[in-house]
């Protein structure tokens, strides 16, 4: 499967709610919802684990990517992800990667392969 990269840096392709999506596993939304129901203390039921990542313009992404301001500013600047973006490392990027590196570190790596600068 090609590695998708969702605009600020989560790997959509490693997801389990986006790997259900592809594979229509109803057993595997029933077991993330149910894991990510414990995990993150918000109830999630199977219907809610359906994501073809945020950079689709369907209707099936997970719940937070209809509100979630990234996402909207990536489509508005059509770009593949926040690592093509000109404005590379706006202030609601920076506050996100403050809480998860992990995706600083993939959207970073993704500018060292283009040339770009990572700060």
């Amino acid at each position: 499967m090609e590695k998708i990269v969702a605009y600020c840096g989560i790997t959509c392709s490693d997801c389990p709610t986006f790997k259900a999506t592809k594979t229509n596993d109803n057993a595997e939304r029933k077991r993330v919802a149910e894991l990510w129901t414990k995990e993150y203390g918000h109830a999630f039921n199977s219907e809610d684990i359906n994501c073809e990542s945020c950079q689709t313009r369907g209707t099936r992404v997970f719940n937070y990517c209809n509100i979630c301001e990234i996402r909207k500013c990536g489509q508005q600047k059509n770009v593949k992800n926040c690592a093509y973006c000109d404005d590379y490392k706006c202030e609601k990027l920076s506050k996100l990667h403050e809480q998860a590196p992990k995706l600083k570190e993939t959207l970073a790596n993704i500018r060292m392969q283009l040339g770009k600068n990572t700060s």
